[in-house]
């Protein structure tokens, strides 16, 4: 894990030393407009085709049965599946503190203007599989949609060679409400989601990460569908001044790294001396970690300690890492958190590292990564409802404002707009 002295804000140095964006997408794009393309045209017929190339798997059926997901639920240990439970209510909890309302705004007995919110009516919700099973992103995924509304949740996710979908996926999908669940992942998942087949219905929205063929082919369909971003590889980022410990820095960081080969663990801080113990630290846990081999391959690519001749030059660094999770270990975390722009969740303090935002706290743990925390958020409520603009007025409020709005007709060449005004008051075009 190499250590970087940032004496000014050097945002190419920064930007160069966490590079890792593909250099070349065009043989996987080419390859995902392919398996879209078969999928629009061969519906379920392609879906086990490429069920059995990708996955290993000959399906009879793409569509999970109740009682499979029935099964799934009674094989988990009680003690998990109250842990669920309670994840389920801390996310419920969070989210339903986002609810919009529709408003009304009343401007004098003539005008009345406003708001109205309305959640959509059907959503897709991928769920990965492959590298570890995700209980937790069935929880995130589909409990804001639940809060906002959301009448239909379609679920897929890739089966393993027996055609079986993982029994936690079921039964956390059990515990969040989802009746709906298809035996199917990667690109051709997206595909059906978004145009239909002869099992699947079409939906208004997908969300949920997956790897970069399913990432890519939501940016394909995007625009017959909304999504809810474009994820990337993870990352996690670390504000500490001297006092810190090094033993929880460290553990924070191989959390991350061990997500993926890609994921980017960074620890910015003013002190050398914390820099270097914790360098040795993430040595000495490393070999300790089941997935070591991950994450061995995450710390040397992309794990990065900058240091910093002071804490507001940290913050710095982190506004241009945007960084998906940002903790502050820091003395007063909150007198701080003023100097944050740019972040997907913020852990203060150094009791909330960022796995109690992965699975249990509330806050969603589908964030912005890659930077993206620049101009976009987490996952959450706002996402599966719509805004439509109300306008009333009467006939003396619309007379009124005639003559300003046939002129902006007018200017901008429009006729037929300012006839639509004067049509109504027996003015001629």
């Amino acid at each position: 894990m190499d250590i970087t002295n940032v004496s000014s804000i050097e945002e190419s140095l920064i930007n160069d030393k966490l590079n890792r964006t593909e250099a070349d997408f065009d043989q996987i794009d080419a390859r995902v407009k392919e398996i879209i393309n078969d999928v629009k045209n061969f519906g379920d017929e392609a879906l086990k085709k490429f069920t059995e190339k990708f996955d290993g798997a000959q399906l009879t059926t793409l569509k999970v049965s109740q009682a499979e997901i029935d099964a799934a639920y009674e094989s988990i240990d009680e003690e998990f599946i109250n842990v669920l439970q309670e994840a389920k209510q801390n996310i419920i909890d969070f989210h339903q503190a986002q609810l919009e309302k529709s408003w009304l705004n009343y401007k004098n007995d003539g005008i009345i203007l406003g708001q109205k919110v309305t959640p959509l009516d059907r959503i897709g919700v991928y769920v990965p599989g492959g590298k570890a099973a995700y209980p937790s992103t069935v929880l995130m995924t589909v409990l804001p949609a639940v809060v906002a509304g959301v009448n239909e949740i379609a679920l897929v996710s890739p089966p393993d060679k027996d055609g079986n979908v993982h029994p936690y996926v079921l039964a956390a999908a059990k515990i969040a409400g989802v009746q709906e669940i298809y035996r199917v992942g990667g690109a051709q998942a997206i595909a059906a989601l978004a145009y239909g087949t002869e099992t699947i219905r079409p939906v208004d929205k997908i969300v949920g990460p997956g790897n970069i063929y399913v990432a890519r082919a939501k940016k394909y369909v995007f625009g017959t569908v909304d999504i809810d971003m474009i994820a990337g590889p993870s990352e996690v980022c670390i504000i500490a001044d001297e006092k810190q410990n090094p033993v929880f820095i460290a553990a924070d960081l191989l959390s991350q790294a061990e997500h993926d080969e890609m994921a980017a663990s960074i620890l910015v801080t003013n002190s050398t001396e914390l820099a270097t113990a914790v360098q040795k630290e993430v040595e000495n846990q490393l070999a300790k970690l089941e997935r070591k081999d991950i994450a061995r391959q995450s710390i040397d690519q992309y794990g990065q300690i900058f240091v910093v001749d002071t804490l507001d030059e940290a913050f710095n660094v982190a506004n241009i890492i945007a960084p998906e999770h940002l903790e502050l270990l820091v003395a007063d975390p909150f007198a701080n958190l003023s100097k944050v722009k740019h972040a997907g969740a913020i852990f203060l303090g150094p009791y909330a590292p960022e796995p109690l935002g992965d699975y249990f706290a509330g806050p969603n743990h589908t964030l912005p990564t890659s930077g993206t925390a620049r101009f976009s958020s987490p996952l959450g409520t706002y996402d599966f409802l719509k805004r439509s603009s109300v306008i009333f007025y009467n006939q003396e409020e619309l007379e009124k404002v005639k003559n300003q709005v046939v002129h902006f007709a007018n200017e901008e060449g429009l006729g037929a707009h300012a006839n639509s005004i004067q049509v109504r008051f027996n003015c001629e075009v």
